[in-house]
This record gives C-alpha cells, structure tokens and sequence, in this order.
C-alpha cells in the first residue's frame, strides 16, 4: 500500500504540488481533466494550478469539513433526485461532489460555436420533418427513423411555430475524448433535466471556494436565464405582458426539485396538468381569482403525456386540447412537441450529412461514430463491432440501458448478437468512448471518477440561441464507466473560465420592468390553494389526534379509568377521530383491549385514520405545495412523519412499557407539530393561499370540537370532575381556564372558556368569527361575493351563556337546554362540512365553467 503524503509534514509547501502527490493514477486509455499533460511527470492543468493555489497548502486540512458542510447544505436545502418515483418512496439527497470541473476559455469557445451550430441544425430538422420533408425524400433521413419513430407527431404536421423557432431549450451531453477533443455522445430536447441543478450546484459549490470563484473569473449563469425569459417573451404574441408557467408532472417525478427551484428563481408559477384547462383553444391557469390565460408554458415532462386527447389517452399529467391551443397559435410551448425523433441515439449518424446539407458546413463538435442497425448495410458492418462499442435503444424508454461492448463475455455478444438480429431497427450502435476522469475529493485522496459535461442552449429570440455558461457535470459511479444519476450517479459543478470581464447579472435584483416573467401578483393556483387547505386541515388533524390520545393514554393508566362517563367520551371521541377502527370494543367495556388497540393503530398502516395515518397525508400535502413552504417547514413535517413511524415501530411488546413508549413518541410528535403551526403562523406570506390553509384548520378545529363537547354532554363527562378536566385539556385550554375560574366545575364557566369566549382560539366563537374574517377576505367567485359562502354559519355573536347553560332555567327546562345547546354544537359541525364543500366548488374544481368548446 502507497503511502499518502502528510500536509503537515512534507517539505513542499506549494499547494499545487500537494494536489499532484494526491491525486491518484487515472486508468489508462482516458483523458485526465487535473493532469492533460504526458509522460510519467505530467503537471497539473493551468487552472488546476490556479485553484489549488488560492485555495492554499492550509486548506486541505479543510476539506473533509467542507464535504461536510456541503452534504449538510444539500440536505438542508432539501436537494433531493427520487431514483424511484412513487408516493412511497424515500427522497434520495443530492449526491454533489466538492470539486468542480473547470473549462478553460479556450475550451470553451470550441464548445460554445459547437454547440450553437448543432441547435441550429437541430431546429432546422424540425422544421423539415414537419414541413417540406425533403431530407426524407433525399435519403438523407431514413423515412422509418422519423416517421415510424413512436414520437413523430403526425399533429404537428404542416405548424409553423412563432419565429420559427421548434427548441427553446436544448441539451448536449458531451465527453472529453482520450484524444483531448470533445464529442457530443447525445442530446436532448423534449423536456432536458438540469437547469435547476446546476443552478443549486453552482451556489453550494461558490460557498465552499468564494475566493477561487471570484478570482479565476468563472463566467455567471444569470445573464442567459434572463435573455432565455425575454426570448420567450419575444416570440409570445403578447410580448413583454406574456404569462409564463412551468409545467411540471408532480412531485413524484424524479427530478421535481429542480422544477420547483427553477420556478421559484425564475418568478414562474409551477403548475401541473390539473392546473391548467383550454377553452376556446386557448390555455388558461385555474386559480382563486378564476381562470386567467397562460401564454407560455415551459414543459418538463415529454410529448406523449402533453394531451390525453391526442397522445397518450392514459395521461393524467396533460391537459386535453393542448394541442389545439398550439396549433391555434394561443399558446407558446417550450419546445414545440414533436421533438423526440431528435433524441434518438441513431440520428447522431446521420447529421454530419445533414450539417452539410442545410447548413453548408461541417460539424464543428464531432460525434461519435453512428451506425442505426435498422439499414442493412449499417448492421452488416456493425456486428463485427459490437465488443468495441456501445449498443443504444434506437427509441430510448424509461428502463432502457446502454450495453457496453467491451464488458461483456463472448456469450453475452452472442446474446445481444440474437436481439439484434431479430429486432435490427431497434438497435444503434455508437463507438465506446472512455469517458475522461474528473478529480473528486474522497477524505483524504484526490481520486478521479468518470464525467460527463450536460451543456445548454437558450433561446434568445426568434432562431437564436445562446450557451448557458455552465452546465452539469454527471459522475459516473466508482467503477463504472456510465454517468447517470438514475444509476447511482453524483453530480459536479462546471466552472467555465473567462479572459474577459464576468457579467453580474443578477435575476434576483431585476426590476419587474425588466424581467416581467411573471405577473406581480403571482396568482395562486386552484390546486396549491386546495392543498394548502388540506394542509391546513392535516395539521390540525394531527394534532388534535395527538392530543386525544395521550389523553386516552394516561386516563387509562390512571385512577380517571374507574369513571363510565369519561370512558364511554373517550371512546366516542377516538372513534369519531379515526384512531380506532369502529369495530374495537369500547373503553368502559374492554379497557385493555382498547388501550392497546389505540396504540397499535397509532400507525400510518394500521387501517385507521390515527396519528400516524394523519401525519403522511400532512406530508403528501405539503410535497404538493414545496415551493411554497420554507425549507424548515418541510424539514419539520418530514421529520415528525419518519421520527413518528420509527418510533411507533419500536414500541415494546410488553404493554406497560409500550404504554409509556407510545406517550414519549406522542409528546415529541406534539412538539414538531408545535413547530410547524408556529412556522405557518409566523413565517408564511398572508395571501389567499394561506387564507386558504387557515380555513382548513379552523374548519377541522370547528368540527372536532363541536364534536367533543357534544359528545361530553351526552356521556355525563362534561358534569363529574375527571372528564370535566379532560374535555378542557382535548381543548387545551385547562391552564387558561383555572386562570379564570380557579376550583369552579359548573357548566357555565365551561361554555364561557369554551363556546363563547372571543379572545380563546379553542373557543367555538373565536374559531366562527375567524372563519369569518378569513372566508370574507377570499376573492369572488363565479362572480359572487366569498360572503355568499358564509350563510348558514352560525353567528358567535348572538349567543347567549346564560341561555345555553340553562343556569336560569328550572330543572324541568335544563334538559331541553341542552337539547338546544347539542343542536347549536351539531349545526357547527355540519356548517364546517358544508363549507368545505362549497369552497371546493368555489375555488378548487372550477366545473361550473361552460365555454369549453375542443375542436374535432
């Protein structure tokens, strides 16, 4: 085993020289972006040199703490890449390596006019194929790669997009060659992924080296977001007043982060299918305020899902006549659908003649040698090759993988060999390139790992584009020689240098007048409206099932368990709540049974509609609505769920202690959810969107108290000591309450702390008259008042305590007191639900709208 250099006790001080005594070997056969150079003393690249220079000999010792920081950072952030995308899964963190991959200008300038050309001559192939077609009639395309590709839309035949312009955003996956030249290995322009990570990549990793960032002039990424924007604004008929939106599959999809994120730094509105609707062939946003238009819409999810009228029937992320309002011309989609022909791994083979073709000129980036087995000559020529190459699905779909020639045995050739064969027009097979080695810190070596550059192109008018400055740097595994995210990938930043002037342009300091991405007011979306409620009910929810079953916990382990009356409450308050499935025998009848049935259904799985089960739906809602929750919200909602479960999952099979265990994890959970009613008390803008969050949690508070309190006066707990108690505990109010009325246990003191005092937030008043307020202040809707939806909620302000108590009353009319008293409770748990309902009809489902003409 080699020895390792110590930074503190080797004679040379240059930091450039320890750099060069960590770095370990690069394999053989592949370019080394730290030492280019040849020959056994290879020295290190001149902005190596540079950057290990500024960051000194003492900052190696650093290093491990600032990996540190950075994971830290991701998670904080909550950078997340779902490998798995399904409701259930685990958010997989950001995997985000320290050093980054630095360009030299000269570098650069190759891939920049590359890459620019390449665009162009992508668009113009658009343009044919759903034009005039005469590279198909030239043999120039083949007729069965294009047409017969499963994405060439026949829809887009004959439409002329505004400006001409097919790409507005494209991707280019490039690799360092062993020969120091870069090749384009694919691209990609139906929906490419990055532009939100590298955004995040770039700010974590110029916190960990400001001096390095700013003294080797890395060129910024701003300035192109920014002329990317007003090039979308310039080729939308309505110009600078244009409203843009990100469309996003939801945050199941792998790569939501990134949607979100670049949403929230572009000022756009992140709004999926369900968002959106057309009427009279144009596109419109649903939100409080009603139905306002959407003139562009960036999408993030391919073609086939873009309209379930005239794609995929089976798409839930699409809105239906989409593609009307494209060809109509109301609508501004980025990119133009149609674009997948494009991505096929085959096409790189056929745009060397292409390039000549259209453009009169070479490719200035070359690709990789190409043969599309679909051709019979391709494929004779091909199969000799298959162990020196790399085979491609000619039509790429989710689960279609790479097979690397030269890791195969021969009985695998023979195999592959067979399917080819047998499915020839399937197949592409692209030359092997060894993928050049980035260096990468790994605690203590400077060891390098496979990468690969993902570059983008902007547009920025009508048929021009410009290179974002930057890109994603995807590392592939340690070893293994494909660099993919979905196969357990991390990611690097991309410094790209610059001998002139660093622009500073900055989207977070552009006045509205010149960046208008957005409107002002950025409108709330019916669907982040909606689950902003249920977000609000849910935490609610879960808090009142907290609450009541630590109170059913400990009145079971104390001497309260002897009290028919705060027993039978107790079982009909947990039932209602759902933390007991109905057909448990109740407390007063079984109370072991009971107890240890409430503790096993504490969990999200166990049939009820428990804690557990209350914490994963709070969850769920609030992934709906990220980017409008600060990250330590989300980090608390996350938190409470897994810490939750884990603990609920522990609880000890002996039932004293799995007592006591259940009641430890209720108190912590009590404390997260303490946590975040205060971040969404005092840390959330006071729009309509968090009107609509603290309706659903005083419309959930209105119905369980309503609830308790009846159910109190109809078992007797509300007159004896022990459930007396208890019923101001469920309500949290026992401490304001002995403020008050010290040792008093009358039913009037009761109703006054908890019916009809304005200033308790428990008290059903106070939660009325909030309601009011809060209902009041929403917009119109369908042309009426939010007033309007207020007409059978029971006014606090007529209601009389002495009356409801019947203190005045004779014992003959006590009894029908309380019949009025149990009506008053049950109307204000019916208006709750009928509330929820009439705001879902108001504001969330817009079904009442009647112009929804498609054209067939």
């Amino acid at each position: 085993m080699t020895e390792r250099p110590n930074p503190e006790s080797t004679d040379d001080t240059s930091a450039a020289a320890l750099a060069a005594a960590l770095a370990l070997a690069v394999p053989a056969g592949h370019f080394d972006e730290l030492r280019p150079g040849e020959g056994a003393q290879r020295a290190l690249a001149p902005h190596w040199t540079q950057f290990f220079d500024l960051l000194g000999f003492e900052g190696f010792g650093d290093l491990n703490r600032r990996q540190q920081g950075l994971d830290q950072q991701l998670r904080d952030n909550g950078v997340t890449y779902n490998v798995y995308a399904d409701e259930h899964s685990q958010q997989r963190p950001w995997s985000l390596d320290l050093f980054p991959m630095i360009v030299s200008p000269e570098d650069w300038a190759q891939i920049e006019a590359g890459v620019l050309q390449r665009t162009r001559l992508l668009n113009a192939v658009m343009t044919d194929i759903y034009g005039p077609r005469d590279l198909l009639r030239r043999g120039l395309l083949p007729t069965a790669l294009v047409q017969g590709h499963p994405g060439y839309l026949r829809a887009m035949d004959g439409v002329r997009p505004a400006g001409d312009t097919w790409l507005h955003i494209a991707a280019f996956d490039l690799a360092h060659g062993p020969d120091g030249r870069w090749w384009v290995v694919s691209h990609r322009t139906q929906a490419p992924s990055g532009l939100g990570y590298l955004l995040e990549n770039r700010i974590a990793i110029g916190r960990q080296f400001p001096k390095a960032f700013a003294d080797m002039r890395v060129q910024r990424l701003a300035a192109s977001y920014k002329a990317w924007m007003q090039g979308l604004q310039s080729l939308a008929p309505q110009g600078a007043q244009a409203r843009i939106a990100l469309l996003t599959p939801g945050p199941y999809n792998e790569t939501y982060f990134e949607h979100a994120y670049l949403a929230r730094y572009l000022g756009l509105n992140l709004v999926e299918g369900s968002d959106l609707t057309v009427r009279d062939q144009r596109l419109f946003l649903k939100t409080l305020h009603g139905l306002e238009p959407v003139d562009v819409l960036i999408k993030r999810l391919d073609d086939q899902w873009l309209d379930p009228l005239e794609l995929r029937a089976d798409s839930a992320l699409g809105v239906p006549g989409l593609m009307q309002a494209v060809r109509a011309g109301n609508l501004l989609l980025a990119n133009a659908p149609g674009s997948a022909p494009l991505e096929s791994s085959a096409m790189l083979g056929f745009l060397p003649a292409i390039s000549e073709q259209l453009l009169g000129e070479p490719l200035a980036l070359p690709s990789l040698a190409t043969w599309w087995c679909g051709e019979a000559a391709s494929l004779q020529g091909a199969l000799p090759m298959l162990k020196h190459g790399v085979v491609k699905s000619t039509y790429p779909s989710p689960g279609s993988e790479a097979v690397i020639g030269p890791s195969l045995t021969a009985s695998g050739i023979d195999q592959l060999t067979g399917r080819i064969v047998r499915h020839p027009d399937e197949h592409t097979l692209q030359a092997y390139l060894p993928l050049s080695q980035n260096p990468t810190w790994r605690g203590g070596d400077i060891a390098p790992r496979p990468a690969m550059l993902r570059v983008f192109a902007l547009a920025d008018g009508p048929q021009s584009w410009r290179v974002l400055p930057g890109g994603m740097v995807r590392l592939a595994p340690r070893g293994q020689q494909i660099a993919s995210m979905q196969r357990g990938g991390s990611s690097a930043d991309c410094w790209v240098l610059t001998h002139g002037e660093v622009d500073r342009t900055s989207l977070l300091h552009s006045a509205p007048s010149t960046l208008s991405v957005a409107l002002q007011k950025r409108p709330i979306t019916s669907r982040s409206a909606e689950n902003l409620f249920w977000l609000g009910r849910y935490t609610e929810r879960a808090d009142n099932t907290v609450r009541l079953a630590r109170i059913a916990l400990r009145c079971l382990q104390g001497e309260e368990q002897g009290s028919p009356e705060l027993l039978a409450w107790l079982s009909a308050c947990a039932k209602y709540n759902g933390l007991l499935l109905t057909d448990v025998p109740n407390a007063q009848q079984a109370p072991r049974v009971f107890e240890r049935s409430l503790i096993a259904q504490l969990g999200a799985d166990s049939g009820a509609h428990s804690v557990g089960y209350n914490l994963r739906n709070l969850r769920l809602a609030a992934s709906n609505v990220r980017e409008r929750l600060s990250q330590e919200q989300r980090n608390l909602i996350e938190r409470v769920e897994s810490e939750f479960a884990a603990q609920h999952q522990s609880l000890s099979a002996d039932a004293d202690y799995a007592s006591q265990d259940a009641l430890d994890a209720l108190e912590e959970a009590s404390e997260w959810l303490a946590g975040i009613t205060g971040a969404q008390t005092d840390r959330m803008m006071r729009d309509d969107g968090w009107r609509m969050l603290s309706i659903g949690r005083h419309i959930e508070r209105l119905s369980t108290l309503a609830h308790a309190l009846a159910a109190a006066l109809e078992t007797g707990a509300a007159f004896e000591d022990s459930g007396y108690e208890t019923v101001l505990a469920l309500f949290d109010s026992t401490i304001t309450f002995h403020a008050h009325y010290q040792q008093r246990r009358d039913l009037v003191a009761l109703l006054d702390m908890l019916v009809t005092h304005k200033d308790n937030p428990r008290s059903l008043a106070w939660v009325l008259s909030t309601l009011r307020s809060r209902v009041a202040k929403l917009p119109s809707a369908n042309g009426q008042p939010a007033t309007t939806l207020l007409h059978d909620i029971p006014a606090p302000g007529a209601w009389d305590l002495i009356a409801l108590s019947g203190a005045m009353a004779g014992p003959a009319s006590q009894q029908s007191t309380h019949l009025a008293l149990l009506e008053l409770l049950q109307s204000c748990g019916q208006a709750a639900n009928d509330l929820s309902d009439r705001l879902g009809h108001a504001y969330f489902s817009h079904a009442d709208r009647v112009n929804r003409s498609l054209v067939t």
